[in-house]
């Protein structure tokens, strides 16, 4: 294969960099020159694949749920980055743009589909959720084709060509598929984590919840929780109260070996975590994000839940006597586990950056742009 230059545009939380850093890793393995183009909450990335290469912090900010001035400022500073965003283009002269939604990926793609038809690359998003987001709804139309994470997509033009490919996870985790799931008769390892945002739910209810699980269950609990860093010392506080084990920090730094030993997981509903989920191939109760724009989450907790691969619990109905009651239920449940464990297993694609990598390839022009 010929070699070119791809940019890659991510920022903002994991969610939307892990699957870029996975890709990015496929493309640089297959020969391919990237840069990225991010924002300044993700920043200059200091190590990783991204670490050695070109890196571009644009202006920007999301638009939806703001005030009538913040939504006017984070607009004009999204103008300002497209036209940053298509200077850069103009003379890195890139194959292909990459996006994977969010506002970080609007100045380099709406930048790019500004090029004269010359030097505009092919440009491309991936969209992580079973509901086409604000961010790529936005540059759909404009888009050479769109990668999915879910068979069924709502909000995806129909003229627009549309691959499935999965969701790109972190090689570790992806390394996790095929390993099988063992519901356990001794210790219960449980495993919480609350994505960037909204952890706080669960800081509030899952602690009280377990403390008041039948002593014979709770006996058996081991707990790994990611809360705010404000929220760890009373979490913690309150596990050690209810005498249940846990490690509670505002920071995962061992998810994949947390995921691999990891009996039911309770978390959000993002496209990064239910790929996580369905690629380890583990049972999970989730509580899509309530604020989400278009209940993105909603969506993906939804399919999961119609494939017997998950439970979805809607926030306002997750309390701690709802929650105390739900895992009475399925921790009991060993073979109801394994069932789920398995459907989840079914849907993961742990080949997802080799699948977006190939229909980026299948696309790139013969010979690369040179500037």
């Amino acid at each position: 294969m010929t070699r070119h230059c791809i940019a890659v545009a991510a920022g903002g939380t994991g969610g939307h960099f892990f699957p870029a850093e996975a890709l990015s890793c496929e493309l640089v393995r297959r020969g391919h020159d990237i840069i990225l183009m991010t924002d300044r909450r993700a920043g200059v990335r200091e190590s990783g694949i991204f670490a050695s290469r070109q890196q571009f912090v644009l202006p920007g900010g999301g638009i939806a749920g703001r005030g009538a001035v913040r939504a006017a400022r984070a607009a004009f500073a999204l103008a300002r980055g497209t036209m940053q965003a298509r200077r850069i283009l103009a003379r890195l002269r890139p194959s292909a743009v990459i996006g994977f939604g969010g506002y970080p990926s609007v100045p380099p793609l709406l930048g790019g589909s500004l090029l004269p038809r010359a030097i505009r690359p092919m440009l491309f998003v991936h969209e992580g959720n079973a509901v086409l987001g604000k961010a790529n709804g936005f540059l759909a139309s404009r888009m050479d084709a769109i990668a999915t994470s879910f068979s069924l997509v709502a909000g995806v033009p129909a003229a627009i060509p549309t691959t499935l490919t999965g969701m790109p996870v972190r090689p570790d985790i992806a390394a996790l598929a095929g390993e099988g799931y063992s519901p356990s008769n001794g210790v219960i390892n449980l495993l919480v984590w609350g994505g960037s945002l909204g952890a706080r739910v669960f800081s509030d209810v899952v602690p009280t919840a377990l403390a008041a699980l039948p002593p014979a269950l709770r006996a058996r609990m081991q707990v790994t929780q990611q809360a705010r860093a404000e929220d760890v010392a009373r979490v913690s506080a309150a596990y050690a109260t209810a005498g249940i084990p846990a490690h509670v920090a505002s920071f995962l730094d061992d998810v994949p070996d947390r995921l691999r030993t990891a009996h039911l997981v309770i978390g959000r509903a993002g496209g990064s975590s239910v790929a996580e989920l369905t690629v380890a191939g583990r049972p999970s109760l989730l509580v899509p994000l309530p604020i989400a724009a278009r209940d993105e989450q909603g969506a993906n907790a939804q399919a999961l839940s119609d494939a017997g691969a998950a439970w979805m619990i809607r926030q306002p109905d997750f309390t701690a006597p709802a929650l105390t009651d739900r895992l009475t239920a399925l921790l009991g449940d060993r073979d109801l586990l394994a069932r789920t464990a398995q459907a989840a297993a079914s849907l993961g694609r742990p080949d997802a950056a080799t699948r977006l990598a190939d229909m980026i390839e299948a696309r790139l022009p013969e010979q690369p742009r040179t500037a």
